[in-house]
């Protein structure tokens, strides 16, 4: 399939070439050369590993009904409070996206839609991104169907990032995005990043790919040298006069906060009650002693394609959860997820994982480790079919989950 790419090697070539064929059974038409190119490139081009990257994203994208995505309709708090704006494009074609990040509450946004929701929401936002990129790419060439991101931290709260279920559902967004946007981003600037900001940046890049790393530039508050690498390929022109270039919006505002989201403080009328959603699953309530586990096994059979979802909060206390695996026919355990504190006292904890067949699932609420109390649980943990269930109804089923950190 003909379409706008990079110059490659002839090697390179018969690697894609030899791609395509291996991955003829999932592809669509909308999965041109360069679709197939940014999975190689994002694997070094080593087919067997592109290949794993790409069949696992396709399983994830289906999981989120991204084909339908558009239909979904959001919390108002995601399109209402979610700080963004396109500004424009760069001298290649590319949009640049402006993000005046100060303005994002993150604690208010926790407390008005579930994890799941906001990874869902921004996937979203990529998908038409990434559309608006792939109809600039027809006029400008391939370099267009890359994002320019611009995020000013200036006077950001990072106290609110201390708050485990924020720092998890960062941890995870950033995970799902190095899975299923491989070699997306152009270049990304953040400015007037505070003090502590190197000190979590420094554990986010962990999940990060080193060549998204090297597009990432970071300048503390007062620094202005970011504006000579910008506006080498930015125009001023349209770019936010606040921001060092000359546009104003409508109201002759420098912020151009009529040409985004602007965000700010989420007020308490949007919160939900994450501990008393309504659902139709068969809610199970247990006490796990004081020094003990509780355990719950789902066996696999041959030929079978299962997903092991769950979805649990404890009242009061946190507790550790994990999941391991032991295959029937060899004896090999494996950790799935690795056993750890989850503060589900605090928020929900829900999730899903593939499974593989013939294979014996545990799946571990672990507290041995208190000897003084015991923990009140409420869970929902099975085996569901994609055959009887089908991945676009467990995609409704799961507007108010997360996808779980897969290991």
């Amino acid at each position: 399939m003909s379409a706008p790419l990079p110059e490659i090697s002839e090697e390179q070539r018969a690697i894609l070439e030899k791609f395509r064929k291996q991955m003829d059974d999932a592809l669509v038409g909308t999965h041109d050369d360069y679709f197939l190119v940014r999975w190689l490139r994002a694997r070094k081009w080593n087919l067997e590993a592109a290949e794993k990257m790409l069949r696992a994203s396709l399983k994830t994208r289906a999981m989120w009904n991204v084909d339908n995505i558009e239909k979904w309709d959001p919390p108002k708090a995601l399109q209402e409070y979610l700080p963004y704006g396109l500004m424009g494009y760069d001298n290649e074609g590319s949009p640049v996206l402006v993000c005046p990040f100060a303005n994002f509450d993150m604690w208010g946004m926790m407390h008005c839609v579930t994890r799941f929701e906001f990874q869902k929401y921004l996937v979203l936002l990529l998908e038409r991104f990434m559309k608006i990129a792939y109809d600039q790419s027809q006029k400008h060439g391939w370099r267009a169907r890359q994002l320019v991101v611009f995020f000013d931290m200036q006077d950001v709260n990072l106290k609110q990032y201390a708050w485990r279920p924020a720092a998890e559902c960062v941890i995870s967004t950033v995970k799902q995005y190095e899975a299923n946007f491989p070699e997306l981003l152009k270049m990304c600037y953040i400015i007037n990043a505070p003090k502590l900001f190197s000190v979590a940046f420094n554990i986010v890049k962990k999940f990060l790919d080193e060549n998204t790393t090297s597009k990432i530039v970071i300048y503390k508050s007062g620094v202005d040298r970011w504006q000579e690498q910008l506006f080498s390929h930015v125009n001023r022109k349209a770019f936010p006069k606040a921001w060092g270039g000359e546009m104003v919006d409508r109201n002759g505002d420098p912020q151009c906060k009529a040409l985004m989201i602007w965000g700010g403080k989420l007020p308490e009328e949007l919160y939900i009650d994450q501990s008393s959603q309504q659902s139709d699953r068969d809610f199970v309530e247990a006490q796990v002693p004081k020094g003990d586990k509780l355990k719950l096994h789902f066996k696999v059979n041959v030929e079978e394609t299962k997903i092991l979802s769950w979805e649990f909060r404890t009242f009061d206390y946190d507790i550790k959860f994990g999941i391991y695996s032991v295959d029937d026919k060899t004896g090999e355990k494996r950790s799935e997820v690795p056993l750890g504190t989850v503060y589900s006292n605090e928020m929900d904890e829900i999730g899903y994982i593939s499974t593989r067949p013939n294979t014996t699932y545990t799946v571990v609420f672990d507290n041995s480790a208190s000897y003084l109390r015991s923990k009140k649980l409420r869970y929902w943990v099975d085996l569901i079919s994609e055959e009887e269930e089908g991945i676009a109804e467990l995609t409704n089923q799961m507007d108010n989950t997360q996808i779980a950190n897969q290991q």
